[in-house]
């Protein structure tokens, strides 16, 4: 099955609560992994939402993408606004507008996430950035006060070689600064992998934008 802009209907692995009522956590995996691998987080997360780990569109490397970049944490625009639309289409049935939903991206997803998010701030009742880059000069806007008071969770590896630091230290200075987020930010001695006291802090913070 293939939908009008020639992506795969959304494989989607699904955990948590079954309550259609339920607010849902939307987790986007790495470049070249999949649904699977990232469901596996829910575990560690919140009793009370739903879980809904979606495979990106484009196949590569033995897994999945989310865009076509122009090196790692650089979406070609037209690839980014194609597969966000595709998502949307998806997000938008499975979860009607006012229903909450937060989104949680690892590295490519944390990109892809953040696209999302800049391309329509009053979605999402919160979007977590792990491990990854804001898609800048990706034709989604970028400008001070972009996100005045949306909940945005960072969580970054002061060890991390894989995303370009000085795309790290631009995503983190545009959340905890001129976008006007509400951020909750931290950073872990560790690589390119979330810590342990990262997802303590990720659900406890889902655990208040989605269930307090």
């Amino acid at each position: 099955m293939h939908n009008h802009l020639g992506f795969p209907t959304p494989v989607v692995a699904i955990a948590g609560s079954t309550d259609p009522a339920a607010p849902l956590v939307v987790l986007l995996h790495g470049r070249g992994s999949h649904e699977q691998e990232i469901i596996a987080l829910a575990d560690h997360l919140p009793a009370g939402p739903a879980y809904a780990a979606v495979r990106a569109p484009i196949a590569e490397g033995g897994g999945y993408a989310w865009f076509a970049n122009r090196g790692i944490g650089r979406p070609v625009p037209e690839s980014l606004r194609a597969t966000m639309d595709w998502f949307r289409g998806w997000l938008d049935e499975v979860a009607p507008a006012g229903s909450p939903v937060a989104l949680v991206g690892f590295s490519g997803g944390a990109a892809f996430a953040g696209g999302l998010l800049l391309d329509d701030p009053a979605r999402y009742a919160g979007t977590a950035a792990l491990y990854g880059t804001l898609p800048f000069d990706a034709g989604v806007p970028t400008t001070p006060g972009r996100l005045a008071g949306v909940p945005v969770f960072v969580a970054q590896g002061e060890h991390d070689t894989v995303i370009p630091r000085e795309l790290l230290d631009r995503t983190w200075g545009y959340l905890r600064g001129e976008s006007g987020a509400a951020a909750t930010a931290r950073r872990d001695p560790v690589g390119h992998s979330i810590a342990a006291p990262a997802r303590s802090a990720l659900s406890d913070w889902l655990r208040q934008r989605l269930l307090a």
